[in-house]
């Protein structure tokens, strides 16, 4: 169903090949202000669908997705502009794709659909946002953000231990 919630996670699906094109062209503060309005359309369409009692099945897939989409894409981008180390992106892309591997087993094994995201997963996810709007903030104003670095390496840290913990969890219910 085609709701407000869901109206709002596909305007951000949308944005994020603009937010790479505006970084590709170096026109850094429109990619930044691009970047936080999706980030604006994250909280709202989350706000919209609990408050409204508009969570459906389509919002489900396609918010994580629209969150997937716009973060592999900046760090794409930002690792082609030398913004970020490659190190950290192939850290973020190999989490994601083992826990997508993990999501196909689990559902070939038990036919569940459903993944609760763990705190650790949130947290994941908000420090990845974080070191994209950190990097675009430091290209805007130009300086050398020296934070820059703490957020890139906890970021990883915590990509890492989150990946763990899923397939931890996965383990778990494979093996019930």
């Amino acid at each position: 169903m085609l709701n407000l919630a869901n109206s709002l996670t596909i305007l951000r699906i949308f944005m994020t090949p603009v937010i790479s094109i505006l970084l590709v062209y170096k026109f850094w503060r429109l990619g930044l202000a691009t970047f936080l309005l999706a980030g604006i359309t994250d909280a709202l369409d989350g706000f919209i669908a609990r408050s409204r009692a508009q969570r459906t099945e389509l919002g489900m897939i396609l918010d994580p997705l629209a969150d997937k989409l716009l973060l592999s894409a900046t760090f794409v981008t930002l690792v082609y502009l030398r913004q970020i180390p490659q190190w950290l992106f192939i850290i973020v892309i190999s989490r994601d794709l083992i826990l997508i591997g993990g999501f196909v087993v689990v559902y070939i094994a038990t036919g569940k659909t459903t993944v609760s995201v763990s705190w650790m997963g949130k947290l994941t996810t908000g420090l990845q946002v974080l070191t994209v709007f950190a990097t675009l903030v430091a290209r805007v104003t130009g300086g050398i953000a020296s934070y820059l670095p703490g957020i890139v390496y906890l970021a990883a840290a915590v990509t890492i231990l989150s990946g763990i913990d899923y397939v931890r969890r996965g383990a778990r219910v494979l093996s019930r």
